[in-house]
């Protein structure tokens, strides 16, 4: 499992840094933008009056990431939606690396194109440094869910980070990675 690389990793390396340096004319390699992260976060706020709801999210998400999630609490008492302090609200997951590699792979190829009336992504959802931030209005688009045992849906945040220093960069490298986005 050592030597395993994932596909979009071994496309990054061979095809799209080329292309990222000739496109932008970077004098050095370390210049080439590259994924830093990708943060998925899910916000469970019926876990305020049925606390399982949060286990639920938690195995879900576990199952889309391939790694151990971290419950999110709250940090305030906000008595107008019933939450106290400490109070879990939702499940987080930061993935890098080879894991973060393969579900952008997965995010792109598999669970995009099972979203119902997808037109592609807002090429608008960038945040001026370089990194994107979507959402998805459904959990159960990933292949790892099973949807017989679904008990809700879940919407979900995920968030790219890239080493890009311009939105005009990033959009170029998240292109390169396939990106459906609808202009």
């Amino acid at each position: 499992m050592a030597d395993y690389t994932p596909r979009l990793k071994a496309e990054y390396t061979s095809k799209v840094r080329a292309a990222m340096k000739e496109e932008f004319a970077y004098k050095n390699d370390m210049q080439i933008p590259r994924l830093d992260k990708i943060v998925l976060n899910m916000g469970v706020g019926e876990a305020v009056s049925d606390s399982k709801k949060i286990r639920s999210a938690e195995a879900d998400l576990t199952a889309i990431a391939g790694q151990k999630v971290v419950i999110t609490k709250a940090k305030n008492s906000i008595a107008g939606f019933k939450v106290r302090e400490d109070m879990p609200l939702g499940v987080k997951v930061t993935l890098r690396g080879n894991r973060m590699y393969e579900f952008l792979d997965r995010l792109v190829n598999v669970a995009m194109p099972r979203v119902r009336d997808f037109r592609g992504v807002s090429p608008k959802s960038f945040d001026g440094r370089g990194n994107y931030a979507m959402g998805l209005k459904e959990h159960i688009v990933f292949p790892e869910i099973n949807f017989d045992k679904v008990d809700q849906m879940w919407g979900m945040d995920i968030v790219i980070c890239t080493t890009a220093k311009t939105d005009a960069e990033a959009k170029s490298l998240l292109k390169h990675f396939n990106m459906p986005f609808n202009n």
